[in-house]
């Protein structure tokens, strides 16, 4: 098994007939193509998350019926993913938009006008802490919006008991990081958009040799799928062992000559 599946008779870019030229992939190339895609709301595997998602999307929409929201989980559970896509879906909706980590808050930094999101709270400082209940109070008053992020519930954060009692009348909800159940669904998901069909070999083995969060996992398969294009291979363990044991040591290359 893991083999391609494709359209009979269709030739997609980087097919070849017999006996034309087939070019060697490049590893360069390859190689940047793992820097994962810019976090999107559509490119968020929501798994349990969906009530969390709908919120976010809410809240950057023309009509938003709440305008404080509140984010919290773990590492690895999507906050900075929902935080930096919703930043992104404002700013492309025209509205005046602003992300920045918790520990580069600065006070009178952001209008009130537009949205915030304000990223690891939990990291603020005592002055950082006044200009976040300076910005809630300014938002709620100019009808902003904001979308904020710990990795605890409001209840139990290390900040001032005013700065708390504005998070917590927040909608808060917590995430819930993809268990590998659901990042395997997800992978076999995304191959199937690109016609490609992963069995179970392969899939475990992007999940554990590749950091597991779902855009670097979403950026191998992008980059397979190239290599397994350039070269008509299948994607069996083999195949996706030396693919990708090459682009990231040339990954690592490129990193280390970049620091010279």
């Amino acid at each position: 098994m893991g083999l391609k599946s494709r359209v009979p008779c269709v030739l997609r870019p980087g097919f070849y007939s017999k006996g034309t030229h087939r070019p060697k992939p490049s590893m360069q190339q390859l190689a940047l193509e793992l820097a994962p895609p810019p976090p999107s709301l559509a490119n968020f595997v929501a798994g349990r998350n969906g009530p969390a998602l709908a919120a976010v999307r809410e809240l950057v929409g023309a009509s938003p019926l709440e305008r404080f929201v509140y984010l919290w989980g773990t590492h690895g559970s999507g906050r900075t993913h929902l935080l930096r896509a919703a930043a992104a879906a404002a700013a492309q909706a025209g509205i005046a938009s602003h992300y920045v980590e918790g520990g580069s808050l600065a006070a009178g930094e952001l209008p009130a006008s537009g949205f915030a999101a304000i990223d690891d709270v939990g990291r603020l400082d005592a002055e950082q802490q006044i200009a976040l209940f300076d910005l809630y109070n300014r938002v709620r008053a100019e009808d902003g919006r904001l979308l904020i992020a710990g990795d605890r519930a409001p209840r139990d954060l290390a900040l001032r008991e005013d700065l708390r009692t504005r998070l917590g009348a927040c909608v808060a909800f917590e995430l819930h990081p993809l268990s590998d159940d659901e990042k395997a669904a997800a992978l076999r998901g995304e191959a199937a958009a690109r016609g490609l069909r992963l069995d179970d070999g392969v899939t475990a083995y992007l999940l554990s040799h590749v950091a597991r969060d779902m855009n670097t996992l979403t950026a191998v398969l992008d980059a397979l799928d190239r290599a397994s294009l350039e070269r008509q291979r299948a994607l069996t363990v083999p195949f996706v062992r030396e693919t990708v044991t090459a682009i990231t040591a040339k990954a690592q290359e490129t990193q280390r000559d970049a620091k010279e």
